[in-house]
């Protein structure tokens, strides 16, 4: 096959023999300059003003009627410069996104943010003071919050991250904050919402309570302390341990410990376990209760000596009753603590003995409520902002961390303290703030976990909350798998869902609550529809300006208050799949399977944290309102660290901006940092894996370059060879280029993109750097332009370059696309994301194995050979390789192999010539050549100058230019 007229003009000069040969050429620059241009392709992709609508409408205009696949974006929280973390997730997801778009999905990609809470309220008091009203908080906070979106958004933009920018979701936005009052009301419906009196977490920071995923862990100093509590009833306690009576002068003392000093003051009972043996231990301060195996380690601990008079079961101790240890320092404790039987008391440390605080303590609140105490009994002195009440005895008015001295020292005074010592332990801290939290009973509202009744039930669900969690959790992809295990641990045993707060800056919590009884109003589910209309007409600060009157009437509006709680943040997050899916971007997810049984998204991804953030609060409300998980799939990915996987910190001076690394090296190389490392793990990032990252991508530019140099000149429409006329090694190289895209669309199915880089690096190297792109060149050169052997080889590049430039595309978008602007300009216009994977209609679906697996056999010999020549080649014997000789000596299947190659052998091996003889073991033996080098062709042969006209020329690039042209059958 020809399609070009062999030139005819006289000798040239040998200098001008490169003028004769099929240079590569491409105006695809070899460097990227990346920083300088990367702005313009954004520019170019977000210019909404443009006749076809932008870069993302024409995405979505060529898969309209595809099936959906969907991202739904979890929204980052409007505050605050992006940080390296932000950046991974983002290009994470929009990788996946683009692979899926390229796989034939309309893959739609809708931004979102998370806007109400804490963090913005915070900074516009720092901005502004703490004494604003309600509606200048509001105000301002939307102001903030739009404010920040503005500048992430550009930020989003420059990591080349492509999405609906002009439609994003802002849990903000009225029509958002009014589908979350109505996802609340179902919620209700449902049967699962309460109000308890209960102890939670609470910051006093944020002035507010915390949820269970508002928790982080971290050291913290406390002081121990051992205190006695004395016997009301000294019979009584002699009678437990079957004495008749406690020895005489001594008294009895049942003994706690305790790191929550600032606990004892609010102290109502004790609580013992009935199955423990206790012993009654005779002191030189008295008769002390201790449980039997702690005996030695407590009286070591209080530096006393003792002798065990009488052992008990706990169930003996149930009832007996207890003095508040400074019950005779002031009257307002002269109260009495009785003991409660309790299975959570344990003997592995302390006493044995628990003393319970109900407002402060889980299991006490649960222990003293179970025993009949009632709920308007449970003192609470610890206000919201960290302070004892200013009436509370002896410590009124003071932080509860600084009253600490001060009760170890009132403790000492009335001889109750046995021991003390300051020791350093995990402890729970505001993930905000930083600042240790307390236990703080509070009326707050609930979403209960397991059986109970709600405030009003319309279509209860059948099962629990909890079951119908752990349920959804196996029906449920999680990539990686252990990411299963360590949801349903945390769904498994967390407790009810506290989901009010007590802020300013949030969706509302549209209740009225009768001021004598605390009931809510009987017309309150009609008044959340009520509420969620005012909402989305005029935002949360539209429900804030109503009056009680204007909602109840006159009538019933003295009896009632208007509630000020918010819901918590990770209702609105934790919610958004009910109205961003079937609310404000429903006219995106048409084609979606989103029917009554409630919107489904394939995949939700966020870091690891997130299995007890988003991941999880958007699991507990899909379940409350549709008994199913709201995605099909979930996907974690670690952390960002530096290069020593130490956590990125300012004071460690070890954090890495993506702003700096864009500006300095291009967003490409975020990118390709993102996919190139393995996000199951936490994700190293530093200067020197920055530079090794660059180098990674300058080489698959550099082979990129190539392949479009070399098919600059090529017209797949008309010059393309048919796949079985095409020469054995190009039919083998698109093969693998075959296999090799399957192995990566499998990769991609599975959310894995560190293997398809590191693949793709290989295959740039090795397969066509060190092989086929070596092996080609001479035929790219030296046959003429149009034969049948140069365009089986552009056949197959141009083949090669179409895939490669779609299986780089999801992470190296640049310059995918710069790229495609070039290669496909004959062929088609527009975006490469507009195309699909499959690039290999002749090569069949079913890869030739016969072909594959010989031509790895000859790729194994060849690198034999290459060991061979490049040893003659250090001893000085010969310089490249077209210089050398080779006789193979091989068994009789590899010499047949290679015998079936023909003289295209010497082609394959970059030698001048190639022999093959039979023998028992594979052997390469070089010599240098003797013949004459071609000035052209650079080969050494025999024939060189056999046309005197021609004298520099072997005979066959004399062919090649002025004759039919060399014949080639394999390579």
């Amino acid at each position: 096959m020809t399609d070009s007229t062999a030139p005819t003009s006289k000798t040239p000069a040998p200098s001008a023999y490169r003028d004769t040969l099929n240079m590569p050429d491409t105006p695809f620059a070899m460097r990227g300059d990346l920083p300088k241009r990367e702005p313009a392709w954004i520019k170019d992709w977000n210019d909404t003003s443009r006749a076809d609508g932008g870069l993302y409408k024409r995405l979505r205009d060529a898969r309209h009627g595809a099936p959906l696949f969907v991202l739904h974006d979890g929204p980052p929280y409007a505050n605050g410069k992006l940080h390296i973390g932000h950046a991974l997730n983002k290009v994470l997801k929009d990788m996946i996104v683009k692979s899926k778009q390229l796989g034939g999905f309309d893959a739609q990609y809708i931004p979102g943010w998370d806007c109400h809470g804490l963090p913005i309220e915070n900074a516009i008091e720092k901005l502004f003071g703490r004494n604003l009203s309600r509606d200048e908080m509001q105000a301002k906070s939307r102001a903030y919050a739009t404010e920040q979106i503005g500048q992430q958004r550009e930020d989003f933009k420059r990591l080349g991250v492509l999405g609906d920018w002009e439609r994003p979701y802002r849990t903000m936005d009225p029509a958002n904050e009014a589908g979350e009052i109505r996802a609340f009301k179902r919620v209700i419906e449902r049967g699962f919402v309460y109000r308890g009196l209960k102890p939670v977490y609470w910051c006093f920071d944020c002035a507010s309570s915390l949820a269970e995923f508002e928790i982080e862990y971290a050291d913290k100093k406390s002081d121990t302390l051992d205190v006695a509590f004395e016997t009301n009833d000294a019979g009584a306690l002699a009678a437990a341990f079957g004495l008749p009576a406690l020895p005489a002068g001594k008294t009895g003392f049942a003994v706690i410990w305790t790191t929550t000093a600032w606990t004892i003051p609010a102290n109502q009972a004790l609580n013992a376990n009935p199955e423990l043996s206790y012993a009654l231990v005779d002191t030189p301060k008295g008769c002390l209760v201790l449980a039997e195996d702690l005996v030695a380690s407590c009286l070591q601990r209080f530096g006393l000596e003792g002798t065990v008079i009488a052992t008990a079961p706990g169930k003996q101790l149930g009832g007996l009753e207890f003095r508040h240890p400074l019950y005779d320092v002031d009257a307002g404790y002269r109260r009495l603590s009785p003991v409660y039987l309790a299975d959570y008391v344990s003997a592995t440390d302390g006493t044995g003995l628990v003393h319970s605080s109900p407002a402060y303590g889980l299991d006490d609140f649960n222990s003293c409520v179970a025993h009949g105490l009632p709920l308007k009994d449970i003192l609470n002195p610890v206000t919201g902002n960290g302070t004892y009440a200013a009436d509370f005895p002896l410590f009124g008015g003071l932080h509860i961390w600084k009253a600490v001295p001060v009760i170890l020292e009132a403790l000492q005074n009335a001889g109750r303290l046995m021991a003390t010592k300051t020791i350093t332990h995990s402890y729970p801290h505001c993930w905000r703030h930083k600042t240790p939290v307390i236990y703080r009973a509070a009326a707050q509202w609930f979403v209960r976990m397991d059986e109970g009744e709600g405030v009003f039930t319309k279509d209860k669900a059948g099962k629990t909350l909890r079951q119908l969690a752990l349920d959804a959790i196996d029906h449920t992809q999680f990539y990686p798998e252990n990411g299963k295990a360590r949801l349903r641990d945390m769904i498994a045993n967390r407790p009810d869902w506290c989901i009010s707060r007590q802020r300013s800056w949030g969706v509302p919590i549209p209740f009225f609550l009768h001021v004598d009884s605390g009931e809510l109003h009987p017309r309150t589910m009609e008044i959340l529809d009520q509420a969620a209309d005012i909402v989305e007409k005029g935002g949360i600060e539209a429900w804030s300006r109503v009056t009680t009157e204007e909602i109840l009437g006159a009538e019933d509006s003295a009896a009632y208050t208007k509630s000020t709680d918010i819901l918590e943040v990770w209702f609105d997050s934790g919610s958004t799949f009910q109205h961003v899916l079937r609310g404000s971007h429903a006219h995106a997810y048409a084609n979606g399977d989103f029917h009554s049984e409630g919107p489904e998204a394939d995949l939700y991804l966020e870091g690891h944290d997130q299995h007890r953030g988003w991941f999880h609060s958007s699991l507990l409300l899909g379940c409350a309102l549709y008994d199913r998980a709201p995605y099909r799939g979930l996907l974690t990915h670690g952390f960002a660290t530096d290069g020593q996987g130490r956590k990125m910190s300012k004071s460690l001076g070890n954090t890495v901006e993506p702003q700096s690394v864009t500006n300095k090296l291009g967003a490409e190389i975020v990118r390709l940092w993102v996919a190139s490392t393995d996000y199951s793990g936490d994700l190293n990032i530093d200067d020197k894996i920055l530079a090794r990252v660059v180098d990674a991508y300058r080489r698959i530019r550099n082979t990129l370059r190539f392949l479009m140099a070399n098919t600059s000149d090529f017209d797949p429409a008309t010059q393309a060879v048919p796949f079985e006329q095409m020469l054995e090694v190009d039919r083998y190289a698109l093969a693998r280029a075959a296999e090799l895209q399957a192995d990566i669309l499998k990769h991609f199915t599975a959310y894995e993109f560190h293997p398809v880089v590191a693949k793709l690096q290989v295959y740039c190297s090795e397969d066509l750097g060190a092989f086929y792109l070596d092996v080609l060149k001479d035929r790219l050169y030296t046959t003429a332009a149009g034969s049948l052997a140069r365009r089986s080889a552009q056949t197959a590049l141009w083949h090669i370059t179409n895939a490669m430039l779609r299986w780089m595309a999801p992470f190296l978008s640049f310059t995918a696309e710069e790229a495609w602007a070039v290669f496909a300009a004959k062929t088609t216009s527009g975006t490469l994301f507009t195309e699909h994977y499959w690039t290999f209609p002749e090569v069949s679906a079913v890869p030739d194995e016969a072909l594959l697996a010989k031509w790895t056999r000859v790729r194994a010999i060849r690198d034999l050979v290459n060991k061979e020549i490049e040893a003659v080649r250090t001893a000085g014997q010969v310089g490249a390789s077209l210089q050398a000789t080779v006789l193979i000596t091989a068994g009789l299947d590899d010499a047949a192999l290679l015998r079936s190659l023909g003289d295209d052998l010497k082609f394959v091996t970059i030698t001048s010539a190639a022999a093959v003889v039979d023998g028992a073991e594979l052997a390469v033996a070089v010599t240098p050549s003797s013949a004459t080098k071609c000035e052209r062709c650079w080969h050494y042969r025999d024939d060189v100058g056999i046309n005197p006209e021609h004298a520099g020329l072997c005979g066959r690039c004399e062919s090649n230019l002025y004759g039919a042209g060399e014949t080639r059958l394999i390579a």
